[in-house]
């Protein structure tokens, strides 16, 4: 196999992890092999820390050569479900990447994982503990205070070997005995101390069944998974990293066919975003957002279905880079990379979210004409739609003001604007209903002003959308914005929690809504942008007859100017 040193892809720049590697396989070691993986718990959803792991693990793997396992850390049978199993896949083909055949399953090697466990016993490795949880933690000391030993420490080899063996046959109840591993109770590091590596779960596995009342812990399994795979390096989050120790030291007391290594690296953590799964399964559980797939949370799921694009994700992910420091990102970087995306790659379609009834008087009532309107302004070549024109229209009720004020370059009474796609148009009349609301503008259109006439040219400064009144689809607008509305929503103050930091307005319902009937049709997850409002996407809710978009996010960063303000 070459050894060739691969330069770094062109996306971008160095790290110590793509340097590492390819020392490693410049030096031949593992015969130059990269064996890469990403081991997620089936216990929720991916969410956008996952994401820069993936990017990482999967990328690696592929610049040089190698390959990238997806193994489920399925350990945990009470927390699992084959509903999270499913939604990981889905993700992470969303997200770009495969794993091929390479798809397995810490419940794989369940026998294996308790065959290592008899060798630790039978080595003086590992003893039954039979002290309740509180006791252990308790006996394990903390960072101030040194451990003491188990006074089941020094059971016989044959005590542990048949304790073991009837806990594996169901003999005993969940917290009655544990089996861990003998290394130092006084260890520097607490995940050294005689740690726990098997414990008692009488529950129902999603892939095993019944077959099991015993299952290992992370540490225990998760080395143990990769030196299997022959995984050359197991890529992980710091937090990891003080587990590193016992990742080595339990390889080093197994036969064992690999020899993994563990490289750390700082996670993925977004200003105004909470991405702890415990936290996350919380909002779901309260019902504080619709369901993992809510477009406000950070899964990639919701991610998805909000309109967020693989691309941007990606995107972020590679200028966050890689590095050995944890640190906070703003999260405005990463709607920048959506927005900068979803600029490029976005049809324009014309819809408005509050209607305002414009009726242009000089116009036959009856005719329609069907404008031919590019997707792309500036790039008519990448397609057009048709725009019915007729003589009732809707705008934006923004887009009027019965005083106007300095500044404004939209309708008024007696102001001109032109119409996109259509031409110019004088506000000659407002008509009101009885509470003294605006309920209609009459207007006169100047036919000269129109495309391909002598007029075409005279300019005004202000150009609005609209939608036939007779033609457009109904649209439910579901608005959303940043759930949380202070930047580290982890921090609250005595007596509140994370909860109290949701943002109230984070989602705004418009009912009646309305866009041209280019959209008719158009399928769950089409991204357009609605000109001069925002980028949304269509919904999964939408039906027949009634279209449901989501708001993806606005066409500037209005977060920016709030703060700006101090508001």
């Amino acid at each position: 196999m070459s050894t060739e040193i691969k330069p770094p892809a062109d996306e971008g720049p160095s790290n110590f992890i793509r340097e590492r590697i390819q020392q490693d396989v410049a030096q031949g070691r593992r015969d130059g092999r990269v064996f890469t993986r990403f081991p997620p718990e089936p216990n929720g959803y991916l969410h956008i820390g996952h994401a820069k792991s993936i990017c990482l693990n999967f990328g690696m793997a592929a610049e040089f050569g190698g390959r990238c396992h997806l193994r489920f850390d399925d350990t945990n049978p009470v927390t699992e479900d084959v509903e999270f199993v499913e939604a990981i896949q889905e993700d992470i083909r969303w997200l770009g990447f495969d794993w091929g055949d390479h798809k397995y399953f810490a419940s794989d090697y369940f026998q294996q994982l308790y065959d290592y466990a008899e060798a630790l016993i039978r080595a003086g490795k590992a003893f039954v503990d039979s002290l309740t949880p509180e006791e252990i933690k308790a006996y394990r000391g903390n960072f101030y205070k040194k451990g003491t030993a188990s006074p089941y420490r020094e059971r016989s080899v044959e005590e542990n070997l048949d304790l073991f063996r009837r806990m594996r046959a169901g003999e005993f109840e969940e917290g009655e005995h544990v089996l861990r591993a003998k290394i130092d109770v006084e260890h520097g590091n607490i995940n050294m101390r005689d740690p726990p590596i098997y414990r008692i779960k009488k529950a129902h596995h999603h892939r095993t069944g019944d077959a099991w009342c015993v299952y290992p812990m992370y540490d225990y399994a998760h080395c143990i998974s990769d030196a299997l795979e022959r995984i050359t390096h197991s890529l992980c989050t710091l937090e990891f990293e003080d587990h590193r120790p016992l990742y080595d030291w339990i390889l080093a007391q197994l036969d064992v066919p690999g020899d993994p290594e563990q490289i750390e690296f700082a996670k993925l953590n977004l200003s105004f975003t909470v991405i702890g799964k415990r936290k996350l399964k919380q909002l779901v559980e309260l019902g504080l957002v619709s369901g993992w797939d809510d477009p406000r949370m950070p899964t990639l799921a919701g991610m998805r279905r909000r309109g967020y694009t693989p691309e941007s994700i990606r995107a972020l992910c590679e200028r966050v880079g890689v590095s050995k420091r944890n640190g906070m990102v703003d999260v405005s970087l990463l709607e920048h990379a959506v927005r900068e995306h979803l600029n490029a790659t976005s049809p324009r379609v014309m819809g408005v979210l509050q209607p305002l009834k414009l009726t242009l008087t000089n116009w036959p009532a009856g005719q329609v004409e069907w404008l031919d309107a590019p997707y792309f302004a500036d790039d008519p070549a990448r397609g057009t739609r048709p725009v019915p024109l007729g003589r009732e229209l809707l705008i934006e009720r923004e887009d009027f003001k019965e005083q106007a004020v300095k500044g404004w370059f939209r309708l008024s009474p007696g102001a001109e604007v032109r119409l996109r796609h259509v031409g110019i148009v004088r506000c000659d009349e407002v008509v009101k209903d009885e509470a003294g609301e605006v309920i209609e503008l009459r207007c006169s259109l100047d036919m000269a002003s129109r495309p391909g006439q002598p007029g075409a040219a005279r300019k005004v400064k202000g150009t609005i959308h609209w939608v036939s009144a007779a033609h457009a689809l109904p649209v439910e607008a579901r608005l959303y914005d940043r759930l949380f509305n202070v930047e580290e929503p982890n921090e609250a103050p005595e007596g509140k929690t994370f909860l109290d930091n949701l943002n109230p307005n984070s989602l705004t319902v418009v009912a009646d809504a309305r866009v041209e009937p280019s959209l008719a049709g158009a399928p769950t997850g089409t991204r357009v942008q609605f000109e001069r409002l925002a980028y949304f996407c269509v919904d999964r809710d939408s039906t027949e007859d009634r279209l449901v978009v989501n708001r993806t996010i606005g066409m500037r960063d209005s977060w920016a100017k709030l703060e700006a303000k101090g508001g």
